[in-house]
């Protein structure tokens, strides 16, 4: 099963992913993110690789149902789509790339909007899709319940973006303080508007 993330037959850049009507499938499952440049500091020696990329972030869409059965209608398309032209408040791998490239690229999360409660970016979200167009490539599988594969990965393979179920990972703490930092430089700069 996870054949098709941890071996590959091919691997989707960007501006594959963001064709209409594209090639991620409108279905729930499991996605994973290889890349071809790696942001500093970021540990690979015991990455998985594929076609010469290396592996270091898993996610799924839809999450696990809620305990009162609510339930995401988020797909594969969606999710992907998004983590590739969106901005840090609505994806962790946004946030998570940003806050460890923020000195190269230059950039730097802020509070948006009228209430200043969404981070994001703001203008640096175009350098940082720049930087997925070049570096971030992605596969997938077709899962009814991807939130169980998720977790069986995170046991098996060393995915250092990954936060959650991954406190074993020894770049855990490294990233949770480069994610906290930049929020924390979010809250004393002024409110940028939308």
């Amino acid at each position: 099963m996870n054949s098709a993330l941890l071996n590959p037959d091919r691997l989707w850049t960007r501006r594959e992913v963001l064709e209409r009507p594209g090639p991620v499938p409108p279905a729930p499952g499991v996605y994973a993110w290889y890349f071809t440049g790696v942001p500093p500091e970021v540990p690979i020696e015991y990455c998985h690789v594929a076609n010469g990329e290396v592996l270091l972030y898993v996610g799924i869409s839809p999450k696990r149902p809620s305990a009162d059965g609510t339930f995401s209608r988020q797909t594969l398309r969606t999710r992907v789509r998004y983590h590739y032209r969106g901005n840090a408040y609505g994806s962790t791998l946004r946030l998570t790339l940003g806050s460890l490239l923020a000195d190269q690229l230059g950039i730097s999360l802020r509070r948006v909007g009228t209430r200043g409660r969404r981070l994001t970016f703001s203008s640096g979200e175009a350098a940082l899709s720049e930087w997925m167009d070049q570096h971030a490539r992605v596969c997938w599988l077709v899962d009814a319940e991807p939130w169980l594969t998720e977790t069986r990965i995170l046991k098996d393979v060393n995915l250092p973006l990954n936060l959650d179920q991954n406190t074993r990972s020894g770049f855990h703490a490294q990233l949770s303080k480069a994610r906290a930092r930049q929020r924390e430089q979010a809250r004393i700069s002024p409110v940028l508007p939308r």
